[in-house]
């Protein structure tokens, strides 16, 4: 995040000028952002601002005038383009204060003619506080969380809220899980009382966090500032009208809108009322299981290649925003997984209507975002018209769904909210706005030209004045040119003349003198040309500028007119973007099952996981654009240890697939308690808890720990915290250190795992001693994934059998990744030793010798000769050879078995 609080300009020893004052007066109520000071028609940035600025948006710096005997550095971006500026430097990490001009110059004078523009902070935008449609992808939620602690710290607490839909949720917290929590948001901006930097949850919560993390005042974190600035926001007199809150839930609250009111500059804050999390919870997803698993971000931090953008069919804004909540906080509640899936089942038996829908949504704009844009005054004409045509696209749907006798109960309810019939005042809302919004509106209000012809009578008789003015204007320029018989004669406008007549230089005499001096009074002499005004232009201009000023004014109060309106449906407006959002997830979950081949999972109460044919939707997509296709493979697990194994053991080379089981199997658990079909020929998941993954190795240089030490860290939480409705996957546990070490930990973390935790897991390893444990351990059994050798080479099957595997081909993969063949054959004269003689590895020699590239090619029944002649072929290039060059090798090969004979 930026930070100039240390670079503000101090007051220079003589005063500083009226303008500079302002600047300065302005700049220290904000050391620690950017301040965009308006100035016409640009933003101007100053001091240490500027150079920054410059240095991120790679635009010009300069200087204007001096401040304590040295040149201010300057930079500028017009204010027409300023959001594209804006957007560069969120993205730098930076805050800005946006200063805008309160006055017109105009104004000012009438103050004096010294006086200088009044200013002020309209808003400051920050990564989590943004609305603009340019700054934010429509397709991403973003979130603003602000966490506090309670006393002693046991109880935690979070407020979360997006200010560009105006959702606004608190929960409560297990300190040890916050960064859990924290991370099933998609964070924009972490917000933290200073007092609580230091704590060890604070410290684990914004270690991981992926958002800038803001440090606040610890007033503004305290239960009474949540208390006020509850009753001030929502106008009541009492909390209780909105729910029972904690005490450290309201500190949370509180510095959460401490925060907005400030990046709003005084203006109201404009939230939906807060929402408590379902009371049945969430499937819990550590920050480790969600990078590792690529829930919604693939492991290079982009979007492609996750979960979420594999499934992903949803053709509305709002719909992908809540599909991406569906994955990042999966569902407890049996029933509400039911509905969702009930949901997208009649759609899939559906396909006609599933199409028809999908066609009525896709022409159904941001209804959410424009809702909340209008709420905050950010809005403009094109947020009204967005408003409607979502609206309508809606209700079309809607009457799709109600030719159906019988809808499944979230579908029947999304109907219902989206039918204007049913709603009369959201449907004279939108047939209003569609009449008086013109097709193409601009995007501020300012502007003007967006009310149609017809809505207001008032209006367009201004305009129709503003627009006969300007016929007029057409009219009297010819007679002038025909009366004076100066056909060059034109009539302009500029904004120090206002309107003029204006002549090349070799005819203002003419008009200077009798009898035309009387009518056209001299205004200005240029080099080429002179201009003049008469008293009927004069009388002119006054009727036109007061049409366009009219008509402005009447648009601004139209358009002011249907943003209140809009503000009184607000919950109502919410309420229907919650249903287009629904029924675009149920209709894209039907697309996405038809495509994948997936089927609807069964759901149980008992902690069980049976499937068949189970495939790993990300890699089968991949597989599948490469023409392609992916080993389906079964999986049954029971944490009781009745019907099939708690714990698998899996085995096999490295490359057969073992990663991809193990996740795919997590990510079916993922997949089905977020109300989506599985990609599976039939699958049966008993409801978990939660889900851990420790899969891949990775170090974590920044906070002093290698890659073995990330990799026990994961561990211990996955054995500390795993309950027996959890589902656990580990991969190759204790492979970061020396061989009985690691196969001591991989030991004791199966034991561990079937007897303490006793909850359905696999476990990947290379430690063939660990199969022998299927025998000692009840609820434990082997599978691997088999391999074969062809023609000295390694190919893989990726299928799961039963049992352990047979060797772990290791030394076959490493000739497959490419390692020189002098290596190669080294590594398998060691292994054959170490196989034979286990303890021969204290006495193997440092320095051997290694077979020859011939030895190591070498092949039953060839001879030394025979090599020797391979190897000289292998040097020609028969289709280079001349005719003598062929024979010439013809006696070479001759002489070479002769020599070997």
């Amino acid at each position: 995040m930026a930070d100039t609080a240390a670079s503000t300009p101090k007051t220079a020893a003589s005063a500083p000028t009226p303008f500079m004052a302002q600047y300065l007066s302005i700049k220290n109520r904000h050391p620690d952002a950017l301040l965009f000071f308006r100035m016409g028609d640009f933003y101007e940035l100053f001091f240490d601002d500027a150079v920054e600025a410059a240095g991120i948006l790679d635009i010009t710096l300069t200087s204007r005038g001096e401040h304590d005997g040295k040149p201010i550095p300057m930079a500028g971006v017009p204010y027409h383009a300023a959001e594209g500026y804006l957007a560069r430097l969120i993205r730098a990490g930076c805050r800005v204060a946006v200063c805008e001009q309160t006055e017109s110059p105009a104004e000012a004078k009438k103050r004096g003619s010294k006086a200088i523009v009044n200013r002020d902070i309209v808003r400051i935008v920050t990564p989590g506080t943004l609305t603009e449609e340019a700054l934010l992808p429509a397709r991403q939620g973003q979130a603003l969380a602000a966490v506090a602690l309670g006393a002693g710290g046991t109880e935690a607490a979070i407020a979360v809220c997006d200010v560009s839909t105006g959702r606004f949720d608190v929960s409560s917290a297990d300190p040890a899980g916050l960064a859990d929590a924290l991370l099933a948001w998609p964070l924009s901006e972490l917000l933290v009382a200073d007092a609580e930097s230091g704590k060890q949850a604070i410290v684990a919560a914004t270690s991981v966090s992926p958002a800038p993390v803001t440090y606040r005042p610890a007033r503004a974190a305290t239960h009474k500032s949540g208390e006020s600035l509850l009753k001030e926001a929502y106008g009541i007199a009492a909390t209780d009208a909105l729910g029972n809150f904690s005490r450290t839930e309201l500190s949370a609250i509180g510095l959460l809108l401490d925060y907005v009111k400030l990046t709003q500059a005084g203006s109201e804050i404009r939230l939906d009322p807060p929402r408590r999390p379902d009371p049945s919870g969430h499937l819990a997803i550590d920050p480790a299981t969600r990078a590792s698993l690529e829930i919604d971000r693939a492991m290079n931090g982009g979007r492609e290649g996750s979960l979420l953008a594999t499934v992903d069919r949803t053709v509305t804004a709002p719909g992908a925003r809540l599909l991406a909540a569906r994955l990042a906080r999966p569902s407890l509640d049996a029933a509400e997984i039911a509905a969702r899936l009930d949901a997208a089942g009649w759609f899939a038996s559906e396909p006609t209507a599933l199409d028809d829908v999908r066609a009525c949504l896709r022409k159904a704009p941001d209804l959410e975002r424009a809702r909340s844009r209008l709420n905050l005054g950010r809005g403009g004409p094109r947020d009204l018209l967005a408003i409607a045509e979502a609206l309508n696209a809606a209700s079309e749907a809607a009457a799709i769904l109600a030719r159906s006798v019988a809808l499944p109960a979230q579908l029947e309810t999304a109907a219902a909210q989206l039918d204007l019939s049913r709603h009369p005042p959201l449907e004279e809302l939108a047939s209003d706005m569609l009449r008086a919004i013109s097709g193409s509106p601009p995007m501020l209000a300012r502007d003007g030209g967006f009310v149609a012809p017809g809505w207001d009578v008032e209006l367009d008789e201004v305009r129709a004045l503003r627009d006969d003015s300007r016929r007029i204007i057409a009219e009297m320029q010819a007679r002038y040119a025909g009366e004076t018989g100066i056909p060059a004669l034109k009539v302009k406008f500029n904004n120090v003349l206002g309107y003029f007549v204006d002549v090349p230089a070799k005819h203002g005499e003419t008009l200077m003198t009798a009898p035309w001096s009387e009518a056209f009074i001299h205004r200005q002499t240029l080099a080429g040309n002179v201009r003049f005004s008469t008293r009927e232009l004069a009388d002119l201009a006054g009727r036109i500028s007061r049409a366009e000023e009219e008509a402005k004014g009447r648009e601004l109060a139209i358009f002011a007119d249907f943003a209140t309106r809009v503000s009184g449906a607000s919950d109502a407006l919410s309420a229907s973007a919650d249903a287009v959002a629904s029924l675009d997830v149920a209709a894209a979950t039907a697309i996405w099952a038809a495509e994948a081949d997936a089927v609807r999972p069964r759901i149980e109460a008992e902690p069980v996981f049976e499937a068949d044919a189970l495939r790993h939707p990300v890699v089968e997509a991949a597989l599948r654009k490469e023409g392609q296709g992916f080993t389906a493979n079964a999986l049954r697990l029971d944490a009781a240890g009745e019907t099939a194994p708690r714990l698998l053991l899996v085995t096999g080379p490295n490359m057969a697939g073992k990663s991809t089981y193990l996740r795919q199997a997590a990510l079916a658990v993922i997949l089905a308690q977020a109300g989506l079909f599985v990609p599976a020929r039939s699958i049966r998941i008993g409801l978990a808890d939660r889900v851990f993954s420790r899969v891949g190795a990775s170090d974590d240089l920044a906070r002093g720990r290698s890659t073995f030490m990330v990799e026990m860290v994961e561990t211990a939480a996955i054995l500390t915290q795993a309950t027996p409705r959890s589902f656990v996957i580990l991969d190759e546990v204790g492979r970061g250190t020396s061989t009985w070490d690691g196969l001591a930990i991989a030991w004791a973390a199966v034991e561990h795992l079937h007897g303490t935790n006793a909850c359905r897991a696999l476990f990947a390893t290379h430690y063939h001693e660990l199969t022998a444990l299927a025998d000692d351990l009840a609820g434990a059994a082997n599978a691997s994934l088999r391999a074969r050798e062809w023609k000295n080479d390694l190919v893989f099957l990726h299928e799961v059998q039963p049992g352990p595997a047979d060797r772990s081909y290791g030394v076959q993969v490493a000739k497959l990744a490419g390692l020189p063949r002098k290596a190669v054959a080294r590594a398998a004269q060691i292994l054959k030793r170490l196989e034979s003689d286990p303890s021969s590895a204290e006495s193997l020699p440092l320095f051997a010798a290694v077979p020859s590239v011939q030895e190591e090619n070498a092949a039953p029944g060839f001879s030394e000769a025979a090599l020797s002649l391979v190897e000289i072929l292998d040097s020609v290039d028969p289709d280079a050879l001349t005719p003598r060059e062929a024979l010439d090798l013809v006696y070479r090969l001759k002489d070479g078995l002769r020599e070997k004979d």
